[in-house]
């Protein structure tokens, strides 16, 4: 499957900005978490990007390249704003396009898998005409993830581990779309990479944001220990142990020296 992956705005068009956020650094963001879960944990995926840092790229020049690539999917990553108070996710395919078309039936899929995780109010699925929706060849959706000026979506906006649940939640829907194929395990274990365990949700999104900072990738998963609830740092998941042990070691340099690996059965 070939995925242009597009970061809304970027250069000197910040996007909707509030609470201290610019749009254009938020979903470039997560359009990179979504590339490397991609990239790293499925087979026969390729994926181009119309930036992968705070270029300016204008819409034809979006289309015009995934139309030339021959993508399969073009996929376009935003937040909204509005008045401070609404909030939400919400996600169109072009106005044109029947509810029986193909590119409806994906919007069907990637809306379920990106909404059952991002704990956004659900705004819907629309239709607009938007250009890259209008002159891609290919079936293309465009997610709002959050209103950047409501205070309540901002904060979570604002949060790695929620961009990097929301990348997830792309991924889903797009592994549900395509049909897409997880890597062969070597071992069939999973080695994650714990970078903390923490009581204190807000004692482990404090570590999420120390780690990105560095930039180094992670999130906060729950996890339940003796009928009580532990709020545990991932900083990467992989089939194979060499491959753990070379990040452990990275987690480690970034200032978690005492990261370690958990082995679980697949």
């Amino acid at each position: 499957m070939k995925l242009y992956l597009d970061p809304g705005h970027g250069g000197g068009d910040p996007g909707a900005q509030g609470n201290g956020l610019n749009e254009k650094d938020v979903v470039l963001d997560i359009a990179l978490r979504i590339r490397n879960i991609l990239t790293s944990d499925y087979e026969n995926v390729n994926v181009r990007m119309s930036r992968t840092g705070d270029e300016g790229v204008s819409l034809s020049q979006r289309t015009n390249e995934a139309n030339a690539w021959g993508a399969d999917y073009f996929l376009s990553v935003h937040c909204n704003a509005f008045n401070g108070a609404a909030s939400g996710y919400e996600d169109f395919i072009y106005s044109g396009l029947s509810d029986a078309s193909q590119t409806a039936y994906y919007q069907d899929l990637m809306h379920a898998a990106i909404s059952d995780v991002n704990q956004l109010r659900n705004r819907g699925q629309k239709k607009a005409n938007f250009h890259v929706l209008r002159e891609s060849a290919m079936p293309a959706l465009l997610t709002e993830n959050g209103f950047i000026d409501n205070d309540g979506d901002a904060a979570l906006i604002s949060s790695p581990s929620w961009r990097q649940t929301v990348a997830q939640g792309h991924v889903n829907g797009l592994a549900d779309a395509f049909n897409l194929q997880r890597k062969e395990q070597d071992s069939g274990n999973v080695y994650r990479i714990i970078a903390g365990s923490f009581k204190s949700r807000d004692n482990a999104d404090e570590r999420v944001d120390f780690l990105d900072g560095r930039g180094v990738n992670s999130f906060v998963d729950t996890v339940t220990v003796d009928g009580e609830n532990w709020y545990r740092v991932q900083a990467g998941a992989f089939t194979n142990r060499e491959n753990a042990e070379n990040h452990l070691q990275t987690v480690r340099n970034a200032g978690v020296p005492d990261a370690y690996i958990v082995t679980e059965p697949q």
